[in-house]
């Protein structure tokens, strides 16, 4: 699956060979992304929307095309509805503080999930201390899935905003986009969408979903850190203010006042990340290159391969076993060793993985754990490497014992 175009896969960590088993909280970057990024550098370099120089209107129009490549993407209706942010946390921010300041008034409800990365979590915590709404909070079943009756029965009039992870970047687990926005839309909710631990692993579709809003980050689909994306519907975009000023947004300005573009221009302030962009547009192209198809048939092997390396004692895996429910990230403990101590040692035999509440700490909190080791694997990673990541926990275990 075009390992060679992830060079890092054939380093060596502490003399081991080095597996990469922390996609969740970045994937790796094939060399098509790293030389977009790098031919801006060396043959632009130059700001968008500002000049009109022939190589700015280069820039400017490379830059355009990347949002309408993005809209069609993730099957916008239009470019306009797509708008360049720094990464999903910005883009749910700006929603929060955009729109939700506008539109969430005393008394209104807001509901999330406990399987919500804080970043779409804190937020509306936040937006509803502000106005004075009020946060609910919907949880899960004994096997990692969205209580979906205690989801249901959480929805009144009342509701405002309904803000829900795609995938949960803790348990793998798969959420029901569509049939959730349309229970939110029956009672006239907004749908803000965190994509970021989907956007890798399978297509997004913002017409199936039909979601209000959705935010992803490059970062998390073999593209450049800094740079990311926040769908809304056009109508959604309309009822939202910018929340940061400056270059580029506005459309006048007196000594006294100014008046903002229209989305996406007016809520993308300042100089952008705009060799970002171009990694971006790049990332989008591989995607294409390898195929949803082949990354599901790969990832769905290796889910099975992973859930086999850890079926050994002492070993607590957390979050569902539906294959169908379940994208690429498993979240376990070694009974009486520390999470830490878990990755430290497997990082000395060359894998790496994550440990620690993954930022989704009330969500751990609840599964009854301070911390979980996290590993999570992408198209480029390999049954031999699941394998050998069986036998180091194997190792570890009897190196704590």
């Amino acid at each position: 699956m075009k390992r060679n175009d992830f060079p890092i896969l054939t380093e060596t960590m502490n003399d081991e060979p080095f597996i990469y088993f922390d996609s969740a909280a970045t994937s790796l970057t094939p060399e098509p992304v790293v030389n977009a990024i790098r031919d801006y550098y060396r043959n632009v370099n130059t700001n968008v929307h500002r000049g009109v120089y022939t190589l700015a209107a280069q820039a400017t129009e490379h830059y355009e095309a990347v949002r309408q490549q993005t809209a069609d993407f993730i099957h916008a209706d239009k470019a306009n509805e797509i708008i360049f942010t720094s990464g999903t946390t910005a883009g749910l921010n700006q929603v929060a503080r955009g729109w939700g300041d506008l539109n969430v008034h005393a008394g209104d409800e807001i509901v999330v999930t406990l399987m919500e990365h804080h970043s779409n979590l804190v937020p509306w915590q936040q937006l509803a201390q502000r106005q004075h709404a009020v946060l609910k909070v919907i949880g899960i079943t004994a096997d990692g899935q969205l209580d979906w009756s205690a989801f249901q029965a959480a929805l009144s009039h009342q509701t405002k905003v309904v803000a829900v992870t795609a995938v949960s970047n803790v348990l793998g687990t798969r959420n029901p986009i569509t049939k959730i926005a349309a229970a939110a839309h029956a009672v006239n909710a907004a749908v803000v969408v965190d994509a970021a631990q989907a956007v890798a692993h399978f297509p997004i579709d913002v017409q199936a979903w039909n979601a209000d809003f959705i935010a992803f980050s490059a970062h998390k689909m073999f593209g450049p850190t800094g740079v990311g994306v926040l769908y809304g519907k056009t109508e959604r975009l309309q009822e939202m203010a910018p929340t940061q000023f400056g270059g580029e947004m506005i459309e006048d300005v007196t000594q006294q006042t100014a008046t903002f573009k229209a989305a996406p221009l007016g809520f993308e302030a300042g100089t952008p990340n705009i060799a970002g962009v171009y990694g971006l547009g790049a990332a989008i192209d591989y995607l294409a290159q390898i195929g949803y198809e082949a990354i599901q048939t790969q990832e769905h092997k290796l889910d099975q391969a992973l859930k086999a390396a850890l079926d050994q004692p002492d070993v607590t895996v957390y979050g569902s076993n539906n294959p169908f429910a379940h994208t690429g990230v498993f979240s376990f403990n070694l009974t009486g060793i520390h999470p830490h101590d878990v990755a430290t040692a497997l990082d000395q035999q060359g894998v790496a993985v994550r440990a620690g509440h993954h930022c989704a700490e009330p969500l751990t909190e609840a599964l009854g754990v301070h911390a979980t080791v996290r590993a999570s694997v992408g198209f480029y990673n390999t049954i031999d490497e699941c394998a050998r990541f069986g036998h180091a926990i194997q190792a570890t275990r009897r190196f704590f014992a």
